[in-house]
Order: C-alpha cells, then sequence, then structure tokens
C-alpha cells in the first residue's frame, strides 16, 4: 500500500496533527509493523511540495511550540479519489524468492527437495501465528490476516506443485 495514499485518505477523512496521523496509521495498517515517525512527516512534506495538502499552524494552549494541522486539498482529494478508483494490478511475482532459491538449490546441489520442505514448515509456522492472532482481532486486524494467509496458501500449492515437478525442473535446467 502507498503510504502517501494512506496519508491522504486518513486526513480527508479528518484534519490531522502528524502525531495523530502516526497513531491512526498504526491502528489501521501497522498491526505488524508500524510506521516510523519520520516517514509519517517525509510523506506529508512531498504531499505538502505536491500541493495535495496544506498545513494549518495551531497554536498550543500548553504554551509550547506550535503544532502543525494537515488538511487536504480539492487535488489531493481528486489524487486520493482516482487512486482509491483504480484497480490494483495483479502481482505475479515471476521473480519471487523462493523460486529463484529453488532454481539455485537444483543449479548448485542438484536437489531443491530439502529447501522447499523448510520453506513449508516456516510458510505453516506462519499460518499457525496468524491464525492464533486472528482469534482475538478487530474485524480489521482479521481482514489484513486472512489477506496474508491467503498469499501463504498460495505459496503452500505453489511449493507442492514444484516438489511434484522437481525431477522435471531439474533436467530442464541441466540440458
Amino acid at each position: 500500500m502507498s503510504t502517501q495514499y494512506a496519508m491522504l485518505g486518513l486526513i480527508a477523512k479528518e484534519a490531522s496533527y502528524g502525531y495523530s496521523l502516526k497513531q491512526m496509521y498504526d491502528d489501521l495498517f501497522g498491526s505488524e509493523k508500524p510506521i516510523l515517525a519520520g516517514q509519517i512527516y517525509s510523506t506529508l512534506s512531498r504531499l505538502k511540495k505536491n500541493q495535495q495538502i496544506i498545513e494549518i499552524a495551531n497554536s498550543d494552549a500548553s504554551g509550547g511550540p506550535a503544532r502543525t494541522c494537515y488538511e487536504i486539498t480539492e487535488i489531493g482529494t481528486d489524487a486520493l479519489l482516482t487512486w482509491l478508483n483504480t484497480p490494483e494490478a495483479p502481482s505475479p511475482n515471476l521473480h519471487s524468492t523462493i523460486y529463484i532459491k529453488t532454481v539455485l538449490a537444483l543449479l548448485l546441489d542438484g536437489d531443491a527437495a530439502a529447501y522447499l520442505q523448510n520453506q513449508r514448515h516456516a510458510h505453516i509456522q506462519r499460518m499457525r501465528e496468524l491464525v492464533e492472532k486472528r482469534r482475538n482481532s478487530s474485524l480489521a486486524e482479521h481482514l489484513q490476516i486472512d489477506h496474508a494467509i491467503f498469499h501463504i496458501e498460495a505459496d503452500l500449492r505453489w511449493i507442492d506443485l514444484t516438489s511434484s515437478r522437481l525431477t522435471t525442473l531439474k533436467e530442464e535446467l541441466h540440458d
């Protein structure tokens, strides 16, 4: 997901301060990997430069330095709506790391079965972790976890298929 559009979407919902944007982002999208504060502010800087947001300086009642509240512009709203209405291209990952390691294992050792078996175990362990995490998650987290699990399932199907074709693949690679 593009951090830029996530920020635009959060700001479109309501004008916000950088710290609030980080909290909202982490709550909605960062359960596994919270966003760094520096990434928030560099993204806000790029959005401001592209005239997709404006910033509004607000005085803080506590007497501290003025905080900056960010608000979306019409240009930003148009960009966000265009992005939301544009379907994402499916990513086939034709050069996935799992595939590359399988081919290299065949080329170097003549066998990739052990590698694929280890990869299978790692995928199953990750799936178990996600299933456990899903039990106590909100619907939003549940949907994110389901998405990850479905990708793991696809990898597992690929590992099974590839394992059944290793001999043929090895022959093709050595021709």
